[in-house]
């Protein structure tokens, strides 16, 4: 295991969240690594410190007073609206019913779209948040997604072409639940979000930056994929490219 292996599953450690044989291969390393051993005590004394620290605050109530004074009156909804909401909540339905849950990219929604799944990265960057599922075996991934989702994303290991897997985890884009493989290249981390689309056309990959990241989407067998990192533009393109060669071999065994 390398230090920034380790790097990624301290937290994990700390929480009690690894399987006994990650575990295993952390404790491991950290016998024989000073650094990643001073860093592990780090992590530790902070816990420590804010569990301890008296954070909590409570607001004023004239704060309250202000917020409640400022929103604007409560009006009855019209005739219009009530079956305006009635015919959007049947249509929901129906969709349900079929057992599809997808998020159908339109024109206006898919900046709005791709700024969430930049949130969502950015959320994941946070201690603690970037896998539900940790494991560089593509094997022990996939199955963790079954019956968290209405279709398991495919999952790749691409660690002989310089992306390595290291976990999974559910997320919220669009108000839907989507899957997140989680690779890293170097010290740069790449989240792929994979969501099921009503459309099964494929749609050729592009790249766009948003807030300083780098997302590389595209559609193919039913299925939208947002690759999202500060890794340049030339290397999410090629980690895009190396995945979807992966997973067309695979469809195609």
């Amino acid at each position: 295991m390398t230090c920034d292996e380790a790097e990624i599953l301290l937290h994990a450690l700390i929480d009690g969240e690894l399987d006994a044989g990650h575990a295993r291969e952390v404790e491991d390393h950290l016998a024989g690594c000073p650094r990643c051993a001073a860093q592990l005590a780090a992590y530790r004394a902070m816990s420590k410190a804010v569990a301890g620290a008296d954070l909590r605050y409570a607001a004023p109530a004239a704060l309250r007073r202000r917020i409640e004074a400022a929103l604007p009156p409560a009006q009855a909804p019209s005739r219009r609206a009530v079956l305006r909401g009635f015919a959007m909540g049947s249509a929901a339905s129906a969709i349900a019913a079929t057992g599809l849950v997808a998020i159908v990219l339109r024109g206006d929604d898919e900046a709005r779209i791709q700024s969430e799944v930049v949130s969502a990265h950015l959320r994941s960057l946070q201690a603690g948040h970037l896998t539900d599922v940790i494991s560089t075996d593509q094997h022990t991934v996939k199955p963790w997604f079954n019956g968290k989702l209405d279709v398991a994303p495919p999952v790749v290991d691409l660690t002989a072409q310089g992306f390595t897997l290291i976990g999974g985890r559910l997320d919220y884009v669009d108000a839907h639940p989507i899957g997140a493989i989680v690779y890293r290249r170097r010290s740069h981390v790449i989240n792929l979000f994979v969501a099921q689309t009503a459309s099964t056309e494929r749609q050729p990959a592009r790249i766009e930056t948003i807030q300083g990241f780098n997302i590389r989407r595209w559609s193919e067998r039913g299925l939208n994929y947002w690759a999202v990192s500060d890794l340049a533009r030339d290397e999410l393109a090629d980690f895009g490219e190396k995945f979807e060669r992966a997973t067309r071999t695979s469809a195609a065994g």
